[in-house]
């Protein structure tokens, strides 16, 4: 049994003797370089290498491409993908991978992509990418983890810590807010500052608080106007001043707009190298004034730390590359879903008749997205040779590849032989997805929909044969509502790796279970998904209307039905749920809960579970989601087993962004825990009260009646000045006292009869703020 827990933490990592040294060593350095040589190392020296000062013995390092493999490039750079690499192990990417909800089996891949690294000579990997799947049609989504915070912080943490274990840095990308691929250099969001703080930078403030990433990427697009690379706010105050990171903010290639500006806003390096622009606009300012050379001495610091960390590891001849390909095979066994299993169709016998397995992607896979991350892997399984292995004779398998993947039509011939393969076998593997044209890096999807050629290999095949089977592959959800009822049952693999056809082979027969769960939701339409009318935006700005609602938070709050929930996934075993307790070990402004179940498997085979608890706040004075992700725990139980699960939750679990305070705010009162097998299935609850955080809203003479009544020295000072007056009397009305408690008690103060004056007002806001 295993089991491996997490949940919202605050913790924060020190800077250890090791990083004190390459700081020592990074200020000797620094002390040696004059003003020129400074402001060279704040740009690239190529596409992909910083620049070094043999004068001082600073060395040039590498960064490069991932994050689900190495793309070290041998000849002409370029950053979408086009030119080739050395070869290296193509790991599920994060859509898939993420699904595993498995924090130890991330830091693994984490720990050989970092070995592959050392044995490339490459410094950073630029990964992980955890930005939030706002909508399902961004083209990158499968460089993505997830469409909440908690899983993709947390598995990126781990990611993180995996890879720097190995003396390789990572960048943590894309920071902040690069939800989409339209204009994505320009685009600006329009994006209010809670919705920030709770959905889309709590997976970068995970990974900076946990696990101290060398390097952190600034995305292309503007916030609010601003460009990222541009904004002080961003990447000095929140991500150095708050947070904590002590590391090197590195610029997506290309992101820079005016370097100078982005100099004194934090961002120390910029890549590929600007053909001196940059030097010159560094130069200029700093002669015109507007930026002081301790403005460049603090960014060349960041760099000249990160190139003594890149030399502080053992070098590494080569890599294990069959170690690898099996664990990219044991990812890829924890990324698919089992969407569906009527009837317990799966797994399949080795023994029968005859197995049609229809469909190119089975012959041809489609196992990584395309752009910047796109690797040249070491090999290659394919699922057509998976299925013959694992039967190894004892079933005979007709294969039809019943179309073409990249072509938008239909072709009879092919249709036909899928169907004659289909009529004579006693059930049908049919593998469906989407062409690698669909998504990438670069631009964004049109549509939710599988090609309109495999649907109609699908219908025929049904028509053919009762027992079909569907296996997708996929970087991004598509909609199943429109012909999941031709299968009896639906694997979605998303992007599985170069093993994946081996590990999909394997689940596919019972070899393995699948015990992947859904880190996104598949809604039965796209017109159901909380951006309609809000994504990709228009003129150049996109505004985030949905607010905090994304992903499980809109279809939960709003009580849409979706074809299959965040959190969802079976497997071939059945789990049970019971003695749930949730303690408050400690109240107060920073509450520890702990929430402790036992978890059976009731069934027959040996599986894993992902226990699920969610928080809700039933009683907030701000708007909140009906519920939302506050901890998991996976586990793997034989028959009959039973295992304790234990989940710690900590104040961000029930915090929310207090906009008047600018801090988080725990309201006292009842919370809702609920524990589950997905945001839709709980099988367990409670209730808790927590005392809170003891803050008062702040007044201003602005501020309105209720305002004034919801705060307690507001409310006794108001209620004196109004006891035994008709104004008090209409404030108090139940028919028009609540239109009269809107107005902004300075207004008030101006009314014919007011029961205070201008002047008091101010003075007792001035007492309140003593």
């Amino acid at each position: 049994m295993t089991n491996t827990g997490s949940a919202d933490t605050g913790g924060r990592e020190t800077v250890g003797p090791a990083d004190a040294l390459h700081r020592t060593s990074a200020l000797a350095i620094l002390s040696q370089l004059t003003l020129d040589e400074k402001i060279s190392l704040l740009d690239g020296s190529d596409f992909w290498n910083t620049q070094g000062i043999p004068r001082v013995g600073l060395p040039s390092i590498m960064v490069t491409d991932g994050p689900h493999g190495l793309r070290k490039q041998t000849a002409d750079a370029d950053h979408l993908g086009l030119n080739g690499s050395l070869p290296a192990t193509c790991f599920p990417s994060a859509a898939g991978i993420a699904s595993s909800w498995d924090t130890t089996l991330m830091r693994r891949v984490g720990e050989a992509l970092g070995d592959e690294c050392r044995a490339a000579d490459v410094a950073v990997l630029l990964g992980p990418g955890v930005n939030m799947k706002r909508s399902p049609l961004c083209g990158r989504n499968f460089e993505y983890f997830s469409e909440d915070p908690l899983i993709a912080g947390t598995l990126a943490a781990a990611f993180t810590a995996g890879v720097q274990s190995k003396g390789v840095g990572v960048s943590l990308k894309h920071f902040a807010a690069n939800n989409q691929e339209t204009e994505r250099m320009t685009v600006s969001v329009d994006v209010d500052e809670r919705t920030l703080r709770e959905i889309y930078f709590p997976a970068f403030e995970t990974v900076v608080r946990e696990a101290t990433p060398w390097t952190v990427m600034c995305s292309y697009n503007r916030i609010n106007g601003t460009y990222v690379s541009e904004d002080h706010r961003l990447l000095t105050s929140v991500l150095r001043d708050e947070w904590g990171f002590a590391g090197l903010v590195i610029s997506d290639w290309g992101a820079v707009n005016d370097r100078d500006r982005a100099v004194a806003a934090g961002l120390d390096l910029e890549m590929p190298a600007s053909g001196g622009s940059g030097a010159t606009r560094v130069n200029d300012a700093i002669t015109a004034g507007t930026l002081s050379e301790s403005d460049v001495d603090s960014a060349v610091l960041n760099v000249l730390t990160l190139v003594a960390r890149s030399q502080d590891r053992e070098p590494l001849e080569a890599f294990d590359v069959g170690a690898h390909h099996e664990l990219a095979r044991e990812a890829a066994q924890a990324s698919a879903v089992l969407l569906k299993n009527d009837g317990g169709i799966l797994p399949l016998s080795n023994q029968g008749g005859p197995i049609a397995v229809i469909g190119e992607f089975a012959r041809t896979p489609r196992y990584q997205g395309a752009g910047s991350s796109l690797v040249n892997p070491t090999s290659v399984d394919n699922a057509l040779d998976g299925i013959r292995g694992v039967l190894d004779g004892g079933r005979e398998v007709l294969f039809a590849p019943g179309y073409e993947i990249e072509s938008e039509g239909s072709d009879a011939a092919l249709i036909d032989a899928a169907v004659a393969a289909s009529s004579n076998a006693a059930v049908a593997v049919v593998f469906l997805g989407l062409p690698p044209s669909y998504e990438s890096e670069g631009y964004d999807r049109e549509h939710m929909e599988l090609p309109a050629n495999q649907l109609a290999v699908l219908h025929a095949v049904a028509e053919a044969n009762t027992n079909v089977v569907v296996v997708l592959s996929n970087g991004s959800a598509v909609t199943v509502s429109g012909w999941q009822h031709l299968s009896k049952a639906v694997l979605e693999g998303w992007l599985m790796g170069q093993a994946g056809g081996s590990a999909t082979a394997e689940l596919l027969f019972g070899l393995v279970s699948p015990s992947g769960k859904l880190a996104e939701t598949i809604p039965e339409r796209h017109l159901d998904t909380p951006t309609i009318g809000n994504f990709p935006g228009e003129r150049g700005v996109v505004r985030y209307g949905e607010g905090l609602l994304i992903g499980y938070r809109w279809y939960d709050t709003r009580d849409l039905s979706v074809s299959y929930p965040f959190g969802h996934g079976l497997t071939y075993t059945t789990f049970g749920y019971s003695g749930l307790s949730v303690a408050v070990d400690s109240d107060g402004p920073e509450p520890r809960v702990v929430v402790r179940l036992t978890v059976t498997n009731t069934g027959e085979r040996e599986g894993s579970e992902i226990v699920q608890v969610y928080v809700t706040d039933p009683e907030a004075t701000v708007e909140r989601p009906a519920q939302e992700l506050r901890g998991f725990a996976r586990l793997t139980l034989a028959p009959g087993e039973s295992s304790p699960v234990e989940i710690d939750l900590t104040a961000r679990a029930f915090a929310f962004w207090d906009v008047a305070h600018q801090g988080w705010t725990i309201e006292g009162g009842e919370f809702g825990v609920l524990v589950g097998a997905s945001s839709r299935d709980i099988r367990l609850s409670t209730t808790i009260q927590l005392t809170g955080t003891d803050s008062l809203p702040t007044l201003s003479k602005e501020s309105s009646v209720d305002e004034f009544f919801a705060h307690s020295q507001g409310r006794q000072w108001l209620e004196e000045r109004l006891s035994g007056t008709g104004f008090g009397d209409m404030l108090l009305d139940e028919q028009h006292g609540r239109m009269l408690r809107a107005i902004p008690l300075v207004r008030l103060s101006r009314f014919p009869g007011a029961a205070f004056s201008e002047a008091e007002l101010d003075e007792a806001i001035a007492g309140f703020e003593a």
